[in-house]
């Protein structure tokens, strides 16, 4: 808190595939257990490991030969990784290379056994498994074991009635299994009480613009104990704080 720079803890070496580079990183998890970062490497189709040791120079592979999207980590310390190219996710214990899987891998479409491009993952503690299914524009939750998902949120086609998503990305769900995803090319957050067939906009929703209450193709969203909600705003590269009830 208070910096005003930040410092490199993974890559910085340009753009490659040597173990001291990564190629369009897409997303990052921190692993208390072993201090280190999980980071999907995406276009090296990798996921690779980065010590926090101050002297660290170099990652591991622990995952090769992956269309990663996104990670998700749950009380166990299973990996959990969306894939775009074969829409679906799979859960892996840590040093595993081939995984379980646990949503989708029926090739995409629009059933509710099927993803069309899945990014952002949420796992509970009780190892359910909540998907940004984008281009469906829909939420899906599979139950531990289910071979296919609910809807729990959008659905209804791309829109931006109260009903519908537009390309949702970031995810958050709270312990009453309420849901917050990034409702991206509506340019809003919306929240979705467990059960709801509708969502309520919480931040955004104004246009796309730079304003403090607009947004430009919000990706991420991370909520932390306070009710503060964190939204990475991709397109006006910037990260905006928002004090939500």
């Amino acid at each position: 808190m208070g910096d005003t720079n930040g410092q490199v803890v993974a890559g910085g070496n340009g753009k490659g595939n040597r173990l001291d580079q990564l190629n369009e990183p897409t997303d990052v998890l921190f692993d208390k257990e072993t201090d280190s970062l999980i980071i999907c490497d995406r276009d090296n189709q990798r996921v690779v490991r980065w010590s926090r040791r101050s002297g660290t120079t170099q990652g591991e592979i622990l995952i090769d030969n992956i269309e990663c999207a996104r990670l998700a980590m749950d009380a166990q310390r299973y990996l959990y990784i969306s894939d775009n190219y074969k829409g679906e996710v799979r859960r892996y214990q840590i040093g595993d290379t081939n995984g379980t899987l646990v949503a989708g891998g029926n090739g995409n479409g629009t059933s509710l056994n099927q993803f069309s491009t899945p990014t952002y993952i949420f796992v509970d503690q009780q190892q359910t498994v909540y998907v940004s299914d984008r281009d469906n524009h829909r939420v899906m939750k599979w139950n531990k074991g289910a071979k296919e998902g609910i809807v729990v949120a959008g659905g209804q086609g791309q829109g931006n009635l109260l009903t519908q998503l537009g390309s949702p990305e970031g995810l958050f769900v709270d312990t009453f299994g309420t849901i917050y995803v990034a409702d991206s090319s509506n340019n809003r957050v919306t929240r979705w009480p467990k059960g709801a067939k509708q969502g309520t906009v919480i931040v955004g929703g104004n246009g796309e613009g730079e304003g403090a209450n607009q947004f430009h193709n919000p990706i991420g969203l991370s909520l932390d104990r306070h009710g503060n909600l964190y939204v990475a705003d991709r397109d006006n590269n910037r990260v905006q704080r928002f004090s939500i009830e």
